[in-house]
């Protein structure tokens, strides 16, 4: 049986499998993703680009209805998956994997909450946005010049 911080590292990299399938960072996420799980073995680490795969092709054609459902099921299977490839291991490089399967959820969570992005928002009429950190914008909405409506947003952060 895992102990228990083994079984919360296989929780996160699941979730983190399925967030990251739908992000532009997905590439580098699912070749670092698959050698982790290869642990050397190139048929086994092919095993996981074609899942990985697999999952990101099933939550892009889940539709708005069952896509919270589907995204459910799929953290569930990678967190099982995870989790037998950590039972099939020996305790020294069972803590190593579950170090690792950590460091991936971290990191992975770290670049995407850098990325600003924006997900479901409906904009009626002028919009701005600005992403990052000490940034300074001057938006204009209208005429240009001292007549128009302005608003000046900075620094954030």
């Amino acid at each position: 049986m895992l102990a228990e911080a083994m079984i919360a590292a296989a929780a996160a990299a699941g979730t983190t499998v399925v967030q990251s399938a739908s992000s532009d960072l997905w590439t580098a996420f699912r070749d670092r993703c698959a050698r982790l799980v290869g642990r050397g073995d190139p048929a086994r680490e092919n095993d996981a680009l074609e899942r990985l795969d697999q999952t990101a092709a099933v939550l892009d054609a889940a539709g708005d209805d069952e896509a919270g459902r589907v995204r459910e099921l799929q953290v569930g299977l990678w967190q099982g998956r995870f989790e037998s490839l950590l039972e099939s291991l020996e305790q020294p490089e069972r803590e190593r994997f579950a170090a690792e399967l950590r460091a991936l959820a971290e990191e992975s969570t770290a670049k995407q909450a850098g990325r600003g992005v924006l997900s479901g928002n409906t904009f009626r009429g002028p919009t701005a946005v600005q992403v990052g950190d000490h940034n300074h914008q001057d938006v204009h909405f209208g005429p240009t010049g001292p007549t128009g409506p302005t608003r000046s947003v900075g620094p954030t952060g």
